[in-house]
């Protein structure tokens, strides 16, 4: 049952991941100043990424509970509503991406080579805050309702589009113009652009079950909207200040040089290749989980999730330990300089010896802790540990004791560890576990 649900779900996560390799790696031939404004570049759609995921997570709650209780009119109804909370969400985003790139730059690093590329990265790359709000709920919703491989087959149709792309447009192949960095944002927009029309062919135009006409989507009623909107919320301020979490460790590390956030940078693409894949495993217990609660078989939904954890620490073990077994050879498809590469190992070897630890806390907060709608004790405990242990352990290091990047990275997992014991004594207390659609 796991591997139906969650091997898409891990293909699908490789095939994102990989898109953000082959992106880093083609930048990165142009040099370690393009590979590092890219890094800088990417801060805002990641931010906005997790203020939607939060967001669309708190409704597939919703989804996945009214699936399994067979309701599939209130599916609909809670896609639409994610809908249009994320368009509206993406419009602001949009505003500030546009017009005020340099701004952006500004907070996350002051080195002068950086901010003109990052500018206009951030600038071309603005209009992909108007496609993920569409797409993401759609896939979301694909999933809750156990049809994961379309989102699978749909991501790869990206992948190649945005890879092909990336050859052309950063490079000047086939008579295009070398654009760079800014061909790199481009071909992400186009590819976007392509994704989000492919997933709207494939549910309205095949008859998809999560298909209907527009009057199905909304209709909804004040308690409806308010039940969604109190589950969702501390969801999306959950991720929210998580990226904003990570994004400040971005502020912290891309002031010490060129050389070192570049590390940073490819450390991060190249540890997603693993840990995305691997996050699976929290998707499919949100689903799984989630429909045994709907259904009412609390205890049954208990059991499944201490299992879901168990298999995926032993999944995040090897995964790390797959992780640093390849590091170099991966290290060394970048145009690093011998000191870079050194940095990126050394990082890559404790993002791999901490990894099972990422995943028992992931899959325990977007998996087990959401899926009977806990979201407010998930919220408050990632984001302390973010910001009183992780953020404030990256500035320190970096701009205070001037330690080496890698050294930083390690202190700034001290978190994660902390993380560790709150949540595994909330998930044997069973406050979790609850059916949030009674009476809707």
């Amino acid at each position: 049952m796991l591997a139906s649900v969650a091997v898409p779900i891990a293909l699908q996560s490789l095939i994102g991941s990989s898109l953000n390799l082959v992106d880093n790696l083609m930048v990165g031939r142009l040099g370690e100043t393009e590979l590092a404004a890219v890094g800088i570049g990417v801060q805002p759609f990641f931010i906005f990424w997790m203020v939607m995921f939060g967001f669309v997570s708190g409704s597939a709650t919703f989804m996945s509970q009214f699936w399994g209780a067979g309701d599939l009119k209130n599916v609909k109804k809670t896609l639409g509503f994610a809908i249009c909370v994320s368009v509206g969400t993406g419009v602001v985003f949009f505003i500030c991406g546009m017009f005020f790139p340099r701004y952006i730059v500004d907070i996350f690093t002051d080195i002068p080579e950086i901010k003109p590329l990052a500018a206009e990265y951030i600038r071309i790359g603005s209009f992909c805050f108007l496609l993920l709000p569409i797409t993401a709920p759609i896939t979301f919703c694909l999933r809750t309702t156990q049809q994961t491989k379309i989102p699978l087959y749909i991501s790869s149709f990206a992948f190649c589009m945005n890879t092909f792309l990336n050859y052309v447009l950063i490079f000047g192949n086939f008579g295009a113009p070398r654009l760079g960095v800014a061909g790199a944002a481009l071909a992400t927009v186009i590819s976007r652009i392509l994704e989000m029309i492919l997933a709207l062919i494939v549910v309205f135009r095949g008859k998809n079950v999560i298909s209907g006409n527009i009057k199905e989507y909304f209709g909804w009623t004040k308690d409806f909207s308010l039940r969604v909107v109190n589950n969702a919320i501390p969801t999306s301020l959950n991720e929210t200040l998580w990226g904003l979490g990570t994004a400040a460790y971005t502020a912290a590390y891309a002031r010490v040089g060129i050389t070192e956030y570049a590390a940073v940078q490819a450390g991060r693409v190249i540890e997603s290749l693993f840990m995305m894949a691997a996050f699976s495993i929290g998707d499919a217990a949100l689903i799984l989980v989630g429909q045994r609660l709907g259904a009412g078989e609390l205890e049954s939904g208990y059991q499944l999730a201490k299992k879901l954890l168990k298999i995926g620490s032993i999944i995040g073990v090897v995964f790390g330990v797959a992780l640093i077994a390849v590091a170099k050879p991966i290290i060394g498809l970048y145009n690093f300089t011998p000191e870079g590469a050194k940095f990126t190992f050394y990082i890559l070897v404790i993002y791999g010896a901490k990894m099972g630890l990422d995943l028992f806390n992931g899959i325990n907060i977007v998996g087990v802790l959401r899926s009977g709608g806990d979201t407010k004790y998930a919220m408050v405990t990632e984001s302390l540990c973010v910001w009183l242990i992780g953020v404030p352990m990256a500035f320190i290091s970096t701009m205070w004791l001037h330690l080496p990047i890698y050294f930083a990275v390690l202190l700034v997992c001290s978190e994660e560890v902390v993380k560790f014991f709150l949540l595994i004594k909330r998930f044997v207390s069973k406050k979790w576990v609850k059916n949030v659609i009674h009476n809707l």
